[in-house]
């Protein structure tokens, strides 16, 4: 499969094998695995972890990027921080034709190393990259407008255990089968026939990472190290908002790449103006066989339609909904709820959008209520949560960009309003877009708002004729729309068992009665999977052995012995 390692390649598979064998049997498990530790603590990164980090960061504005890339025209200059603090970082200016030809030309050197080198090198690059966390956790809040921890956590130990998860998918495919054999076939008469073979995975070819403004290292890295691992070099196309974070990434995999001898031009990144849309030119370039996207639908679809020779993955627009029915937790259902609509102001492609609520109301450990109070102590319960305003700007994070403002002004005119959105003051960054959600109450029957994602903190509290017509409309919905989540809340087993089967019917993971720390729209690598790829808002799942094993294929060679 390959020649052999060299040794400096051999090294880093060594040094980092212990990680990879616990991720193979965590994927096999799914099972709990943390392998970068989620904590800032300086316990755990070092006590001047955070200043370094910082500094890092800062080191970065004003100034041209430090990596060199081929065919570069110039420049580009594209982030703003929801924060309100000038970025002004210069990338290199990418020539589309050039970095294709690029990552073309590196890809014999890269298929040839063999899987345990490539496993090798990827595991160091993540090994890095974690090191980093607390520079890449400032990229990641001031082009993404993400809460610092959060930033921290999904930006880096999250995004990196996710990358990890593909690897190793990715190694244990390859690895699980016979790469040689001297195959004998017994015969009636006469001796065997003997052939020797050779298995070999060979990559799809170049993979083009098309990645989002909101969460630009945890939707990539998956993609990112799915691509490395099995051969395939990878030309980094990132949001124009958020180009740090990739930026980064590429120049860490481009220094691994280099100290062991092979191609930097491996991992390259294609930085553009705003408007450019070189995403297009790049994905219908013919060597271009592989192309991950996290986006709009409208560019999914296109992409899905037009980059024929390529294996194409795409994570797009979905509608995610709740089904309240009953419960007995009720404080417990409205505070998960609350911190599900309100973390990071519901720029989450997991976070609910559609609660459907019978209009009769429902069953609590503490009596009836009507549909009208649980509409109020939901309103409530967001609150509560954020009344403090540091608290609520350490859970809601800024307002990643100009169109999720138009959707939240916008928003109100859908309906009811339950709860207004509020504009709320950050203590430390006084520039920064802040906003509290927008809840709207809605008639099923008198408004088809719902029916279509609205990214960003607002929510549709649907009310609806009884459960079973709740149930119905999920299954809608999700079926026209697509969606990543779905969840149900009822102390009935059989109101339980028909919400999973809607679930299965229409492909959408499902959670029930989540009423303490884990919530709907937060998924855990190693053990969720992201998106399911059996319904519209997602081609694949991130991450499981069909996002990852049509990025090779067994090339085989015979002949006698």
């Amino acid at each position: 499969m390959g020649k052999v390692a060299t040794t400096d390649t051999t090294h880093l598979f060594e040094r980092h094998r212990g990680t990879l064998d616990d991720a193979i049997a965590a994927i096999q498990g799914r099972h709990f695995y943390a392998p970068y530790p989620e904590s800032p603590s300086p316990r755990v990164y070092g006590d001047d972890a955070a200043d370094r980090g910082r500094e890092a960061f800062e080191g970065y504005l004003g100034n041209a990027f430090p990596v060199e890339l081929p065919g570069s025209r110039g420049q580009v200059r594209t982030e703003h921080s929801p924060y309100g603090i000038p970025l002004d970082i210069a990338y290199p200016h990418a020539d589309a034709t050039a970095v294709v030809a690029a990552a073309e030309a590196a890809l014999p050197s890269w298929r040839d190393a063999g899987i345990h080198a490539r496993a090798g090198v990827c595991l160091e690059i993540l090994d890095r990259l974690n090191r980093r966390s607390f520079e890449m956790a400032h990229a990641v809040q001031h082009t993404s407008g993400q809460a610092f921890v959060m930033a921290f956590q999904a930006g880096g130990p999250e995004a990196q255990a996710r990358g990890l998860e593909a690897l190793a998918y990715g190694y244990d495919l390859i690895t699980r089968y016979a790469g040689e054999v001297r195959w004998e076939k017994p015969q009636r008469k006469g001796d065997p026939l003997v052939l020797d073979k050779r298995f070999s995975a060979v990559p799809r070819g170049v993979a083009l990472l098309i990645t989002c403004n909101t969460f630009p290292t945890w939707n990539a890295y998956p993609a990112l190290f799915a691509s490395l691992v099995t051969g395939n070099p990878v030309v980094v196309k990132p949001h124009p908002g958020a180009v740090l974070p990739l930026a980064i990434t590429v120049a860490v995999a481009r220094e691994v790449l280099a100290e062991v001898g092979l191609d930097p031009n491996t991992v390259l990144l294609a930085a553009e103006e705003t408007d450019e849309r070189i995403a297009r030119d790049l994905a219908l370039d013919p060597a271009v066989r592989i192309v991950d996207f996290t986006g709009s639908t409208e560019f999914g679809n296109w992409l899905e339609t037009n980059a024929r020779q390529a294996f194409v993955n795409t994570e797009k627009a979905g509608v995610n909904g709740v089904v309240i029915d009953s419960t007995d937790n009720y404080a417990g259902m409205l505070d998960n709820l609350a911190f599900s609509l309100s973390l990071y102001s519901g720029q989450m492609c997991t976070t609910p959008q559609n609660i459907f609520l019978p209009r009769g109301g429902i069953g609590t450990e503490e009596g009836h209520r009507s549909a009208a109070q649980v509409q109020a102590d939901l309103a409530a319960a967001v609150d509560r949560l954020l009344g403090d305003e540091k608290r609520a700007t350490g859970v809601l994070g800024a307002i990643a960009n100009d169109g999720v403002a138009r959707r939240i002004e916008a928003a109100a005119s859908s309906g009811e309003v339950i709860r207004p959105a509020h504009a709320i003051t950050h203590p430390e960054f006084p520039e920064a877009r802040v906003s509290s959600p927008v809840m709207v109450g809605l008639r099923a029957e008198s408004s088809d708002a719902f029916r279509t994602e609205q990214f960003g903190p607002i929510s549709f509290v649907v009310e609806t004729e009884d459960t079973a017509h709740s149930l119905r409309l999920l299954e809608e919905t999700v079926r026209a729309r697509g969606a990543l989540t779905a969840a149900v809340y009822s102390t009935d087993s059989a109101t339980l068992e028909s919400a999973e089967r809607t679930a299965h019917t229409v492909g959408v993971n499902i959670s029930a009665n989540l009423t303490g720390q884990v919530y709907v729209n937060q998924s855990a690598a190693f053990s969720d999977y992201h998106g399911t790829g059996a319904n519209a808002a997602a081609t694949a799942s991130l991450t499981d052995p069909g996002f990852v094993a049509g990025r090779f294929a067994f090339v085989q060679a015979r002949r006698p012995h």
